[in-house]
């Protein structure tokens, strides 16, 4: 449904902000593009949007060719970060502002139907003023759904929302993509988020695809050491071997008596469900993920699960 070739953007002050990336994005499927700060997924939304001009490649939606239309010629619906919602309009207003832009026909009863089913049909005639970040948010999703688009795009949407609503919204917004079946690009710095909403999970850096796949995928099997360290909290455990490096995630490491490799606990972190405690090594320092209930201290030994080992080679990619 979305195809991306080599596509590239070199702002005027030579910055190369995404270096030639290819990804091919199934009819449907819910693409998450995940970074830090300055990656280029933020600007790849941009482009498909239309709300910058790739200066390289091409992006295709279905068979045509939109790298050059301007944001109103492509089927897209945006939500951001900030709402930009408008501040003298209601609640509806906003919903069938984009509607009437077109001259579409049934308004009211196509605003009507989205406002029931987001949940903002009590909220009509309010302005943004009067309403919680969550609600504003609801009220930008309904307004970039109810032109019935090809394709969604959500820049950060809910970086600015509460965390006692965060959780809701994100149930809200997969569950709505679930039911509209729409193709959907979503770019988020936060991991949670990725895991609990994609099909396929992007990891960029330095404006170029480090991995694609499933969340398990990225997660359990990281193709390069950026995807070992960035992806998971703490990132993965990293053991210098023999001109490579054995990678673990924390759950696979267990105290074990018989363990070949000797430590001493030197942090005991309690978050809540477990422990992340940190044991120095020659090696390094190595995290392991306890029971809540489970102290740690002094000199220990450990043990790496097998089936959960990765290896980087020198080129830091995942042999």
């Amino acid at each position: 449904m979305l195809e991306l070739q080599k596509l590239e953007k070199t702002y005027p002050d030579g910055t190369r902000a995404v270096r030639g990336i290819d990804l091919a994005v199934a009819d449907g499927e819910f693409i998450v593009l995940l970074g830090p700060s300055g990656c280029g997924k933020t600007t790849t939304l941009r482009m498909v949007a239309g709300l910058e001009i790739a200066t390289g490649g091409r992006i295709l939606m279905g068979d045509k060719d939109v790298t050059a239309l301007r944001p109103s010629q492509r089927d897209v619906g945006m939500v951001f970060q900030f709402y930009a919602l408008y501040p003298h309009m209601t609640v509806r207003q906003n919903i069938a502002f984009p509607l009437e832009c077109v001259g579409a026909p049934d308004i009211d009863e196509r605003v009507s139907a989205v406002m029931a089913r987001t949940g903002v049909d009590k909220l009509a005639a309010l302005h943004p003023r009067h309403l919680s970040g969550g609600d504003q948010q609801r009220v930008s999703l309904a307004r970039a759904m109810v032109r019935q688009p090809q394709l969604y795009l959500f820049d950060e949407p809910l970086g600015t929302i509460d965390a006692d609503q965060r959780l809701a919204l994100r149930e809200f917004i997969r569950s709505q993509q679930l039911e509209t079946k729409v193709t959907t690009l979503y770019v988020t710095h936060d991991q949670e988020e990725a895991m609990s909403l994609a099909d396929r999970i992007v990891v960029m850096n330095g404006g170029l695809i480090e991995q694609v796949g499933p969340p398990a995928d990225v997660y359990d099997r990281p193709a390069s050491l950026f995807v070992a360290n960035f992806v998971g909290s703490p990132g993965m455990n990293l053991i210098p071997k023999d001109g490579a490096m054995l990678g673990i995630r924390p759950e696979f490491v267990r105290v074990d008596p018989q363990g070949p490799i000797a430590g001493r606990v030197v942090l005991d972190e309690y978050l809540g469900a477990w422990r992340n405690v940190h044991v120095q090594t020659e090696s390094g320092r190595i995290v392991l993920r306890a029971d809540a209930n489970e102290r740690l201290r002094g000199d220990v030994r450990l043990s790496l699960d097998p089936a959960h080992l990765r290896t980087f080679g020198t080129d830091g990619r995942a042999l």
